[in-house]
């Protein structure tokens, strides 16, 4: 078990000094999934073990990996077909006239909902989306206003839908693949890009750690006595935005809402006045945990919004082990891993698992993190 279970409020970082370029390395382009495997639980799970170093499983092999008594901490949280494609009308002084203008394609990623059926979101082109410019989504059954806009694309947008907006966006909108998926989202990806828990709408990504699990995996790691809970984290830019800085410290997170229920915090708690351990199913369930702990010295329930972002140097208080996919180089959630399973540590175990053909990133394999934290390492 990890020693992690700590009673005081000490600092949340120790470390200063790390650059982006500290979390770079070289992946073949042909080992980024493009489409899941036909089963999800056939995916292959390197764990990365304190005391016996790395072993290469299958994803079905959890059961036999964690012992009874810990506890997986899920995030429910379910993708809004959020991506859509529309064009532009101008803006109500200078409206579209031209055909070329008319049918000149705006992609639109939602990413966070304000009051009423204003939304922050992601705009491509962004340099033609000026405040005022019109987009008009299918038909005209959604139509949007830019009302203020900011750097890389950023764009504040106020909706307008004669209809239901949430069942118009599932009518209208695309599954937001992520863009190394270079391919358009298909029917299967409705569910494929979904966990079989997925229960509170809200997320602009998938958090892809929970794909693996099936429902009668879930119902193996229960009979072996490892219960799971769920908590909410709705995946936004704070997750997958890039790190446009070099010196880490400077990086700001987007901010995304999350909420933990009086049921989970006390299933929480209670396997941690036990012994048992608590598994984070996903970077954003580590997010979360840690986000509350830190406010409050220990999990309780809670909701609002985290920007935490954890690198090399953070003192967990409540993850004692992560489940988790491979991710980008030089990305935030690589930093996050990093911090609990050490840099070069992991940096090491990613060159193994390229070396040994891991599928990587969404829809790629996956790496259960066991063992003490190396968190003062580097």
């Amino acid at each position: 078990m990890w020693p992690l279970h700590l009673t005081t409020r000490s600092p949340p970082f120790t470390l200063v000094g790390m650059k982006v370029s500290d979390f770079d390395f070289y992946l073949p382009d042909e080992l980024i999934a493009q489409y899941p495997l036909p089963r999800r639980d056939l995916a292959r799970l390197m764990v990365l073990d304190h005391a016996s170093g790395v072993t290469d499983h299958y994803f079905y092999e959890l059961p036999d990996l964690l012992t009874p008594g810990d506890l997986l901490v899920l995030n429910d949280t379910r993708v809004l077909r959020a991506r859509l494609f529309g064009h532009r009308l101008g803006t109500q002084a200078a409206p579209r006239t031209k055909k070329a203008d008319l049918k000149s394609q705006i992609e639109v990623l939602l990413l966070k909902p304000q009051e009423g059926l204003r939304w922050e979101a992601l705009v491509k082109p962004g340099r033609k989306m000026r405040v005022g410019e019109v987009v008009v989504f299918g038909e005209g059954e959604l139509r949007a206003t830019v009302v203020d806009r900011g750097e890389l694309g950023w764009r504040l947008m106020d909706f307008e839908c004669p209809g239901d907006f949430f069942e118009t966006l599932q009518r209208l909108g695309h599954v937001p693949l992520p863009p190394y998926i270079q391919r358009p989202d298909a029917a299967q990806d409705e569910a494929d890009y979904q966990t079989v828990y997925a229960r509170s709408w809200g997320a602009v990504a998938a958090p892809t750690a929970g794909l693996h699990f099936t429902e009668k995996l879930l119902k193996q790691l229960r009979e072996r006595g490892i219960d799971h809970c769920e908590i909410t984290l709705h995946v936004g830019l704070g997750t997958f935005q890039p790190v446009h800085v070099e010196d880490v410290e400077q990086h700001v997170l987007h901010r995304e809402w999350f909420e933990v229920s009086e049921a989970a915090a006390e299933r929480i708690q209670k396997t941690r006045e036990r012994g048992g351990r608590v598994v984070a199913v996903g970077t954003t369930a580590v997010r979360t945990l840690e986000q509350v702990a830190q406010k409050y010295g220990s999990v309780r329930a809670a909701q609002g919004e985290t920007g935490l972002f954890i690198f090399p140097g953070f003192r967990f208080r409540v993850t004692d082990a992560l489940i988790t996919n491979f991710h980008l180089p030089r990305s935030t959630l690589l930093m996050l891993v990093a911090a609990l399973g050490g840099r070069e540590r992991l940096l090491e175990t990613y060159r193994i698992a390229i070396q040994r053909g891991y599928r990587f990133f969404s829809y790629g394999d996956a790496m259960l993190l066991l063992g003490p934290p190396s968190t003062l390492e580097n």
